[in-house]
């Protein structure tokens, strides 16, 4: 391993306080800013040695752990009497392992130790790193209030340590000291950050693996949908149900919470939704069904819910049966005249709260060229940079205004919502399905 200082003979630390101050600032200065550029352990300590040369000039030094170790084990994690560098983080089974003996007796010590007439017995463990050694300063660097690591350095002359100055040099090593222990914990949670990302990722790939990979093709519906999820993953859910007669059910959902959690409870919803042995009509037997199995099995004493609206369209009657368990009921811009509005029924409590809940259906009747946008509360609870959120007037401004079509309504409203929010990320999943009858 390179030598951390010099091996020729040169003044001892008491020299470098002799200097003009504005040269000793001058030092500290050029020191703080090579040592603030480094962002890994290994750079700091290298380039803090480095510079610290000129200041303490020794002839054998090393680095102690007893992280993780007994009395009286120790580990020297550093030495320029190393024939090669091992990273103390990533190749500790390669550091010796030493048992009693001075290093021992320093660090478990718990304070520090300037010798100035050093004789090391030949049996001791540590022998041979103080041959010829005659003076030595022990810096325990604490951590949780121990001396968990400390630094050592030996010289060949005696009195080889100024004493008046050994607590300053106490006070910046273990400052040093804290700014390693501050990047070995940056790196750590970096690479655990990087796994958990990774994690994450291929949550959020199966979830939306569970979402319709194709959206349905029916005679007389225009059909589009959008989904944008807070984070990796998140609890917003749709799906389609083709029915015999060449009907279709259109489920939106939404599950209480964020992240992770909602999107483990989104994949229970949606296979839920298709355990059913019958087909899901009407509406209100599937949100019975899920809401039955929901609560007896996965919600129950949780907190979490689910609201619901599943919908029945009938393209030969233009009808659409529906059964809503708490969701944002949908919004209704009518093509050919007459009043926009709301797809209102009996809303009951969302899915998961309670086991006897019965939902109950209504029909809506609807008209050529109708549009039915169905959302998640990600939409009107966007929020602008001050606070204010997006709301349901805005949302009827932006489908009383867009132009006719599924796909033109979905990106009016995205890019109203980007506008809105000054296109910051959604704290909330959001999601829109958009349907056009002719």
């Amino acid at each position: 391993m390179p030598a951390m200082f010099d091996a020729a003979p040169s003044p001892p630390i008491a020299e470098f306080f002799k200097r003009p101050w504005e040269d000793r600032m001058a030092f500290v200065l050029d020191t703080m800013r090579k040592v603030s550029n480094e962002t890994e352990p290994e750079g700091l300590v290298n380039t803090y040695s480095e510079r610290m040369q000129s200041v303490v000039r020794s002839h054998r030094n090393l680095s102690l752990s007893r992280r993780d170790l007994r009395h009286p084990q120790v580990r020297i994690t550093r030495s320029n009497a190393f024939d090669q560098p091992y990273s103390p983080w990533k190749q500790k089974h390669m550091l010796p392992l030493i048992e009693g003996g001075i290093l021992s007796e320093l660090i478990y010590g718990d304070k520090p130790v300037l010798i100035n007439d050093l004789r090391v017995d030949a049996s001791d463990p540590a022998a041979a790193y103080f041959e010829g050694m005659r003076s030595l300063a022990a810096i325990p660097l604490y951590d949780g209030g121990s001396a968990v690591n400390m630094v050592v350095f030996a010289r060949r002359d005696t009195n080889g340590y100024a004493p008046e100055h050994f607590p300053e040099h106490v006070w910046l090593s273990n400052l040093f000291g804290r700014a390693t222990a501050h990047l070995v914990l940056k790196e750590e949670l970096g690479v655990a950050y990087a796994s958990l990302d990774k994690e994450l990722k291929v949550v959020a790939d199966i979830q939306r693996s569970l979402l319709p990979t194709e959206l349905p093709r029916i005679e007389g519906m225009d059909i589009a949908a959008s989904y944008q999820t807070s984070q990796w993953a998140g609890g917003d859910y749709y799906d389609f149900f083709p029915l015999p007669g060449g009907k279709l059910g259109i489920l939106i959902a939404d599950v209480s919470g964020h992240g992770t959690p909602a999107a483990v409870m989104m994949a229970v919803t949606h296979s839920i939704a298709h355990t059913l042995h019958d087909e899901p009509t009407p509406p209100s037997k599937l949100l019975n069904f899920i809401n039955r199995h929901l609560s007896a099995r996965y919600t129950n004493g949780t907190g979490t819910f689910v609201t619901a609206f599943y919908g029945i369209y009938d393209p030969a009657r233009r009808e659409l049966l529906f059964a809503n368990a708490g969701h944002n009921p949908p919004r209704l811009k009518r093509g050919r005249g007459g009043p926009n509005g709301i797809i209102e029924g009996d809303s009951n409590l969302p899915l998961g709260i309670d086991e006897t809940e019965r939902y109950v259906d209504s029909v809506q009747k609807l008209c050529p060229d109708d549009l039915i946008v169905f959302y998640t509360d990600g939409i009107t609870e966007a929020r602008a940079p001050d606070g204010e959120l997006f709301g349901t007037e805005r949302l009827d401004e932006v489908i009383n205004t867009a132009e006719a079509g599924a796909q033109k309504m979905i990106d009016r409203l995205n890019a109203a919502v980007g506008t809105f929010t000054n296109h910051g990320p959604p704290n909330d999943d959001r999601t829109v399905l958009v349907i056009c009858v002719s």
